[in-house]
């Protein structure tokens, strides 16, 4: 069987829909007035309300209430998910090794309670990340301007990864920092470190790019730019192109008609 659903349960039956559960590895989701413990870096109570639990074949343990998007309280994945009953109530534990926390559950009145064996195989595409606007760069570089030749990808300093690294059509280096979204002071600071690195002319991260050594430029590419962001890379000497992130997804998968 991939699910079972129990509707009004008694707690000594939703004990053994969790055992079972528990054994199958299953996704279990319980919805019930409880009581919440937890015990780690901290301590917290959650006094009885009517909740929603999820507990995942990861470990994976979920406390939400019927408001907001995150839970109240949480465990991570491979953490572990340990169930008794005691005084005629259900419990839940769950167990991290490290750190060493635990979320106890008391459950009085279980009002649904179901599991299913999931299958899901699929990873989330994301469309519009620094990532996306770099394979786009790379594949297009008269995005950044005419006669730019991008050289490196993810390139390592002592201040970080520079997104790209490349040369303009006079040979010179040019150190690009990405921005998926509006860029601000934060970016310009970062890419000035970026710049930093290769103030020595002996330096070997510079020796690497075999560009010319006088002319080094800055370019921070974004789709807009704040204000503030805007006078500083003025005053640092730091260039702003305009570039917004692809928009599509990658999958081949195209959903048809005749999907339907």
């Amino acid at each position: 069987m991939k699910y079972k659903v129990l509707e009004s349960p008694d707690n000594e039956s939703s004990y053994e829909i969790v055992e079972e559960a528990l054994r199958k590895k299953a996704t279990i989701i319980i919805y019930a007035c409880c009581k919440v413990i937890y015990e780690g870096r901290a301590l917290s109570q959650l006094n009885w309300g009517e909740r929603i639990i999820l507990i995942k074949p990861d470990g994976s343990f979920l406390i939400h209430q019927e408001k907001k998007v995150d839970p109240v309280n949480w465990q991570p994945p491979k953490s572990r998910t340990r169930t008794f009953l005691k005084d005629d109530n259900l419990f839940l534990e769950s167990h991290r090794r490290t750190p060493k926390e635990m979320l106890n559950v008391e459950i009085k009145k279980v009002h649904f309670i179901n599991y299913a064996l999931v299958e899901d195989y699929e990873e989330l595409e994301i469309a519009g990340y620094e990532k996306d606007m770099g394979d786009m760069i790379m594949k297009k570089p008269h995005m950044i301007e005419e006669g730019f030749k991008p050289t490196v990808r993810e390139y390592s300093t002592e201040h970080g990864f520079i997104d790209i690294l490349g040369k303009d059509k006079d040979n010179n280096l040019m150190v690009i920092e990405l921005k998926c979204r509006k860029a601000g002071v934060s970016a310009v600071k970062q890419l000035k470190r970026y710049l930093s690195d290769f103030e020595d002319e002996n330096n070997e991260l510079l020796n690497d790019t075999n560009c010319n050594k006088k002319d080094i430029r800055g370019l921070l590419v974004a789709p807009s730019i704040g204000e503030d962001a805007k006078e500083l890379i003025e005053e640092e000497g730091i260039e702003f192109v305009a570039v917004n992130p692809p928009n599509e997804l990658k999958s081949d998968k195209k959903v048809t008609l005749d999907f339907f």
